[in-house]
């Protein structure tokens, strides 16, 4: 009986170590999620269009270091449309960009004087 016993009790701490796995992950990508929006480096670009009801942005940028992309023009979604009140074509900007999920997301934007 009291092998059973410690049977029992070491199959329950390997599931528990196994459920408790995934968890453990997702927090930590998600951890890693918010510290690529708060450090995501400034780049250098120019507003072509902007589309608040849409919530997008094209702008013609430099190379994105943090996402390994090079400069061409394209079209990025706002992670809030309010970023865009502040834009028109034309502007020169330092933008922070992000990859979620897929989706180019502007974390921020600034215009440049």
């Amino acid at each position: 009986m009291t092998r059973i016993k410690h049977t029992l009790v070491a199959a329950a701490a390997v599931l528990a170590t196994l459920v408790g796995v995934p968890s453990i992950a997702n927090a930590q990508m998600d951890q890693n999620k918010m510290d690529a929006t708060q450090m995501a480096p400034m780049t250098d670009g120019e507003i072509r269009k902007v589309d608040k009801d849409a919530g997008k942005v094209t702008i013609k940028h430099g190379a994105i270091k943090n996402l390994d992309m090079p400069g061409m023009t394209m079209i990025f979604t706002a992670k809030e449309k309010s970023l865009l009140d502040k834009v028109q074509p034309g502007d020169k900007v330092k933008f922070a960009v992000i990859n979620d999920g897929g989706k180019m997301v502007v974390t921020d934007i600034q215009t440049v004087k």
